[in-house]
């Protein structure tokens, strides 16, 4: 019995006793008449799309598993990001199976039983992975209909359901992976849930919106913080600490881990030590996003003075960053390809780099040793949103409104770089924005947060007083 249950190595046996009270005396604790996830209308018309590209076929997207953090502890779980565009759900081990009819049908594991003989009935008090008494209560099987707007059905169930060739998105659940027969056609699934991504639909866009609102307050906490973060001697990771509590009190948490790098750290590009000393002399590059409850993510950067003030030298560094973000912005339109607003920041970089004496010339790619990454992403559900999809329909196909990206110029000028000189070696700078694509260009949703260096300081300037 205890091999079935996810039991503590320190949990104390269960007498026969104590089993056979834990069945009884408890309350209904059903609930009726549940409202639909806001999302449950956007999520029926996403399976019907998937339903019309594969028709007459079974389609499999497991939400994802438990994951160990340290022997008995896991994770905080997080679906995969296709089945929460699918259904909404957020619950472990669930498996969204489509018929060949068209019949979608969500496999979940319902609230435990509190009367039932045996195992079943002590999960909700001693399973430490599953059970109520640790975890919180799962939804009914009818809560679950009520809540989705998707026929639901027990977890058990599974295996009569996955009988027959079917194409199945891989390497989320290794237990469904195991009893399905590998298909052809599994990658073009893993690529057509990422591209119907591309285009997000009103009530994508209002949640990415409420993401960027949410993170721009949490870039506001962080700037009031400042004064305590430079006494401390790990003041990264207390700017982390307080963006962090702004996403965690707005939404699910961070949609990625936060970069807090100041001073020569901002030169490392995905820096999430955040363990270092802050000094009012140096720069404090802050890269993060809150994630809402929904899980759609924002992605912003702003690069900040940690005195208030740019000097010249950071003020001249941060400036042509800016004048790079500014003109990959202007390339924003439908039907221009999407690489175009890279290639104008990156024109930008270049001359820059070529009037400081860096370069000799801004012709060919010389420039990308001070700015390796491409200069913006896809953004939605994940922050590097979309990344399954076929090149022709992203990387190297065109804009379209209703898309949401992101624009991110940087230039990380390494520490140890002798074509540099001194003055510049250790800085670095990155700006980035979240914007939707409109039928006429682009709307900037993250307008709210200062980008010039002069409103920057004027910025930082208001909330010291406030």
């Amino acid at each position: 019995m205890s091999e079935q249950l996810n039991t503590g190595s320190h949990d104390l046996p269960v007498s026969d006793a104590l089993a056979a009270f834990m069945t009884t005396g408890w309350e209904d604790t059903g609930r009726a008449g549940l409202t639909p996830l806001p999302q449950a209308a956007y999520t029926a018309k996403r399976r019907a799309a998937l339903v019309q590209r594969f028709p007459g076929e079974r389609l499999v997207v497991p939400s994802g598993t438990l994951k160990v953090r340290s022997n008995d502890c896991d994770h905080r779980f997080r679906p995969h990001s296709a089945y929460a565009y699918l259904t909404g759900g957020q619950e472990p081990d669930d498996v969204l199976v489509i018929a060949p009819s068209g019949q979608a049908t969500l496999f979940t594991r319902p609230r435990s039983p509190r009367s039932a003989e045996g195992t079943a009935g002590q999960e909700f008090y001693r399973d430490r992975r599953y059970g109520e008494f640790w975890v919180g209560a799962r939804p009914t099987l009818d809560e679950a209909e009520a809540l989705h707007q998707i026929e639901c059905a027990h977890l058990d169930r599974l295996p009569e359901a996955l009988t027959g060739p079917a194409r199945v998105l891989r390497g989320v659940d290794a237990s469904v992976d195991a009893r399905v027969a590998e298909h052809e056609g599994d990658a073009e699934l893993a690529a057509f849930l990422s591209e119907m991504r591309l285009l997000k639909d009103e009530w994508e866009i209002a949640e990415l919106q409420r993401a960027v609102d949410a993170s721009v307050r949490g870039f506001e906490d962080v700037v009031r913080a400042l004064p305590q973060a430079l006494t401390h001697p790990r003041g990264e990771r207390y700017v982390e600490g307080v963006f962090g509590l702004r996403a965690r009190l707005e939404g699910n948490a961070t949609g990625y881990e936060t970069i807090a790098a100041s001073g020569a750290h901002a030169c490392v590009l995905h820096w999430i030590r955040n363990d270092g000393r802050l000094n009012p002399s140096d720069l404090l590059l802050l890269d993060a996003g809150v994630e809402t409850d929904a899980l759609y993510t924002a992605d912003l950067t702003r690069t900040l003075p940690l005195s208030g003030r740019f000097g010249p030298v950071q003020r001249q560094v941060y400036e042509l960053v800016y004048e790079a973000q500014s003109a990959g912005i202007a390339a924003l339109r439908p039907g221009a390809r999407f690489r175009d607003f890279h290639r104008a920041a990156m024109a930008v970089i270049a001359e820059g780099l070529r009037d400081w004496g860096v370069l000799s010339s801004a012709e060919g790619d010389l420039h990308r040793r001070y700015t390796l990454c491409s200069s913006g992403h896809m953004l939605g559900l994940d922050v590097h949103d979309c990344a399954r999809a076929r090149a022709s329909q992203y990387l190297d196909g065109v804009l379209e409104a209703g898309q949401v990206l992101t624009v991110e110029p940087g230039l990380y000028l390494q520490p140890d770089d002798l074509t540099l000189p001194p003055e510049l070696r250790g800085i670095g700078v990155r700006v980035e924005d979240d914007l939707l694509i409109t039928e006429d260009g682009a709307r900037l949703m993250s307008s709210a947060l200062p980008r010039r260096p002069d409103e920057i300081e004027s910025w930082m300037a208001s909330l010291a007083e406030g």
